[in-house]
């Protein structure tokens, strides 16, 4: 079935020559893309004026992409120059391969593009030229080829994946992303760790620092990608039925993790244990949080030390802190502590991002609880939780 572009009447430009639409449908150069003369003379293509709010939307989404994107407006100006050619082309039926490259764009820039027609399309044409149906029939044809576009993007492998995380299962595929960066990271964890103590052999100071750099890098890395899966699968860790537990080695096990930080920087861990060990709750969810609140803490104190432990209150009644010796956090910070994507990073304390707090809330809620924080410059700070455990 033709294109509606396909008509000989489409004369808009006083062109109608059959021969010469075929020469556009088979076009030459790089990639199939016209030359910016096939692009001025193929007039038979489409109205003049679809034509030039093609090319004119797609400088006004460069100049707007440029502003988010790293890349430049000229960078831009070029790759849609090239959609817009592949437009043209595939309202008049042309035949396009699926593995152009051209069908790899991300589909927030089609969008952008797309948004950037409608409005040029308002902008360059007179209202009383749409009374003529061969206007409304080829801008028609144009936005069923951007649909087409998108379709054909998401075909291509690179479109696949881009698709899938601009899609409804786009938290699934960030959280397998995340933990398919955890896995390699805990091994890395534990060599560093395995080799800076001597375990493999003699290692120098200089060679102990570099390995506690790296290994405090990596952790930052495991952190974030654990808390990119909790900020979306955290419930997990209280679900179910709470179990027999450990107090002392659920401590133990965040400071296992975190040690090597503290003696990177020269920070003693001091650590508290509770007279009553043995408890009934959620260890992991409560394990999470301290690995948390003890990684920030030795993240962001310089001098003094950390400390992490609990002690037991009225009743079943058990409470949890990790205090610090550094400069304490502004008002203007605490103000959006808890907040799970700040938007811009507060640039004194914690990463602009603030899932790790937000998670600990959200997983302390869920166990009945609130995090507290007491912060001053001249104390430094101090988290605590209280939890209902009872004794096992």
């Amino acid at each position: 079935m033709p294109s509606p572009l396909d008509s000989p009447s489409t004369d808009w430009a006083g062109v109608s020559d059959r021969s010469a639409l075929e020469r556009v449908r088979r076009p030459s150069g790089p990639r199939g893309r016209l030359t910016d003369s096939q692009v001025a003379t193929q007039v038979g293509l489409i109205p003049e004026t679809l034509r030039a709010a093609l090319f004119s939307a797609g400088r006004r989404a460069g100049l707007s992409l440029a502003l988010t994107e790293h890349k430049t407006a000229d960078e831009f100006r070029v790759q849609f120059e090239d959609l817009a050619e592949l437009l043209i082309a595939l309202a008049r039926g042309g035949e396009v391969p699926d593995d152009d490259p051209r069908f790899n764009m991300p589909r927030r820039f089609v969008d952008v593009f797309r948004r950037d027609f409608l409005e040029q399309l308002a902008v360059d044409i007179p209202v009383d030229l749409w009374s003529d149906p061969r206007l409304g029939r080829d801008s028609v044809a144009l936005l069923g080829a951007i649909e087409e576009f998108v379709r054909r993007c998401e075909k291509s492998s690179t479109g696949r994946f881009v698709a899938r995380l601009a899609g409804a299962e786009s938290v699934n595929a960030v959280v397998e992303i995340a933990h398919d960066i955890r896995s390699p990271l805990s091994s890395i964890l534990f060599l560093v760790d395995t080799i800076r103590r001597g375990k493999s052999g003699g290692v120098s100071q200089i060679q102990e620092r570099q390995l506690g750099l790296v290994y405090g890098a990596a952790l930052g890395l495991s952190t974030l990608s654990s808390d990119l899966i909790d900020a979306v699968r955290g419930e997990r860790l209280v679900d179910g039925r709470a179990i027999p537990f450990s107090v002392t080695e659920t401590i133990l096990g965040v400071c296992a993790i975190v040690e090597p930080i503290g003696e990177e920087k020269g920070l003693p861990l001091k650590v508290d244990f509770p007279t009553v060990d043995g408890r009934i709750g959620y260890p992991s969810a409560i394990h999470r949080v301290l690995l948390n609140l003890t990684s920030n803490a030795l993240r962001y104190t310089d001098t003094g030390f950390v400390s992490i432990g609990c002690a037991d209150r009225a009743g079943t009644a058990v409470e949890f802190w990790v205090q610090d010796t550094g400069r304490g956090i502004p008002e203007n910070v605490l103000a959006m502590l808890f907040d799970g994507f700040r938007p811009t990073p507060v640039g004194v304390r914690f990463s602009s991002a603030g899932l790790g707090l937000a998670i600990s809330r959200t997983l302390l809620e869920a166990m009945g609880s609130t995090l507290s924080v007491d912060s001053s410059a001249e104390r430094g700070t101090r988290f605590s939780f209280v939890l209902e455990l009872p004794v096992a």
